[in-house]
């Protein structure tokens, strides 16, 4: 079956970037021209789609880089909107937050929702999509926001950008929260990850098609796109067993997820280009910060080590 069909743009190769080295982080110190031309010119000619979560110094510096070096990309941007209501369910305990910060958020994220339309009208000829958030509605986010803003927020951005809009987030909420939702957005957007959910690397795929398949059937007027699917290369026993992970596993399910998603034409982004320190706890083996099919110094990993090679 051709599941592209629905897509509002051509089926092609898709994968999640950012760019934050050693030392850089959001809100601290951001990765430099070069270094995002670096990194795309990696990229290039292996992925078409590059799936960017912020409308951030980073996600305008990856654009300008697109457009001055007229490289061969088209990109989805995302708002990433912060807790508009506290979650006391959070598991990290991340997810509570003073009354005023919480009006403080709602204010920004109006802001990034506004600075989203902008930049979606700057770059026409690149930016091919655009989410109105990610994992904001999921039962365990640490940035809660409720589905009725979230389909204001889609509302908003339709009415000031031409490009088509989902919202990106892990699959069970659009099982059943997510339905108003599912009404405004352009096409669906999931996030799967069998690894997090307890699932040796022989059950990967089946999960993810499970995943994939409950939600395509469950909106068989739109198309359903994977925002997110990958399987990390190490961690240290929080939430995931260590011994479930390791860069073979990664290039077998990348492997097996991109025979599925391929002859099937279902648009992936694959999580995600490289591994960023930042992320998760200090811990170094933290699973958060390994997710990248290349290492933070660029090299490639296992999964992606032919594909690359010159």
């Amino acid at each position: 079956m051709d599941h592209s069909e629905k897509l509002p743009f051509p089926y092609d190769r898709a994968i999640c970037y950012s760019g934050f080295r050693e030392g850089q982080h959001p809100g601290g110190h951001y990765p430099t021209y070069d270094q995002v031309r670096e990194d795309l010119l990696i990229l290039q000619g292996h992925w078409k789609y590059l799936r960017l979560y912020d409308c951030d110094q980073h996600s305008e510096a990856v654009l300008e880089v697109i457009r001055k070096e007229k490289l061969d990309f088209k990109v989805m941007l995302g708002a990433f909107i912060e807790a508009e209501m506290n979650n006391f369910g959070c598991p990290w305990g991340g997810g509570v937050y003073s009354e005023e910060q919480l009006k403080k958020n709602r204010t920004e994220n109006l802001k990034r929702i506004n600075r989203l339309v902008e930049l979606a009208n700057q770059y026409p000829d690149i930016i091919c999509a655009l989410s109105s958030g990610n994992e904001a509605c999921v039962d365990w986010t640490d940035h809660y926001v409720p589905v009725d803003r979230v389909v204001e927020y889609t509302k908003l951005i339709k009415k000031g950008a031409k490009q088509p809009v989902t919202f990106c987030e892990n699959y069970v909420p659009w099982l059943s929260k997510l339905k108003p939702l599912a009404k405004v957005v352009d096409f669906i957007s999931i996030h799967t990850y069998p690894v997090w959910e307890y699932k040796h690397i022989h059950e990967a795929l089946g999960y993810t098609k499970d995943n994939y398949y409950s939600i395509a059937n469950l909106y068989p007027g739109k198309a359903t796109v994977i925002t997110e699917a990958g399987w990390t290369t190490n961690s240290n026993g929080r939430g995931i067993d260590a011994e479930h992970v390791n860069e073979e596993m990664q290039k077998a399910y990348y492997d097996d997820l991109m025979e599925w998603t391929d002859s099937e034409r279902i648009l992936t982004f694959v999580f995600e280009a490289f591994d960023e320190p930042w992320k998760g706890s200090p811990h170094p083996m933290e699973p958060e910060k390994h997710w990248g099919l290349f290492k933070v110094d660029r090299t490639p990993k296992m999964a992606v080590r032919d594909l690359v090679r010159h």
